[in-house]
């Protein structure tokens, strides 16, 4: 996947956006745009949508620290771009929002779950002790997955801006 010098910006921007973003959300725990961004820049831009999540990742750990829980972010937000990936492109446009509002809570509330492998690693978990720590964590989860699903009424909004964003700069050329 060659980047042209204005994809490169464009997704440097998005993910910056990203992490400004939940910079902004940190006042409401587990409240935050990014499943709503990963899914419409996946939506716009496909595989090339990696770039902009992967900036966002490595912005996350540059200011809070490469450190342990920062490790599951390196696959949690591509099993969100995957499944997008996955969901049909010529999806009737009536049922896309509640589709991808859908998809987006179901990443929250599976949030933990996602989580949970890494954290049983490096804290030594054995299998019950990862199923009581999911557990332990289901009230956060479902806090996620609902603030995921309302969030994702702006899913369809910021597709519609990013596809007239690059209409606009072909019809520049």
């Amino acid at each position: 996947m060659k980047l042209k010098t204005r994809e490169m910006t464009v997704f440097a921007m998005l993910g910056a956006i990203m992490y400004v973003s939940k910079i902004i959300m940190e006042f409401a725990p587990n409240i935050h745009l990014l499943g709503v961004f990963t899914i419409a820049f996946t939506v716009v831009y496909r595989k090339k949508a990696l770039y902009p999540i992967y900036i966002y990742v490595f912005i996350q750990g540059a200011f809070h620290g490469f450190a342990t829980w920062w490790i599951p972010y390196l696959y949690i937000w591509t099993v969100l771009w995957a499944v997008v990936m996955l969901l049909p492109k010529n999806m009737p446009k009536k049922i896309q929002p509640i589709v991808y509002m859908f998809v987006c809570a179901m990443h929250g509330f599976f949030f933990g779950t996602l989580y949970a492998p890494v954290q049983a690693i490096f804290f030594g978990f054995n299998f019950q002790k990862m199923i009581a720590w999911i557990i332990a964590g289901l009230p956060w989860d479902f806090m996620h997955g609902v603030s995921n699903f309302f969030c994702g009424i702006l899913i369809m909004p910021v597709i519609a801006v990013l596809r007239l964003a690059e209409r606009n700069t072909i019809n520049l050329k």
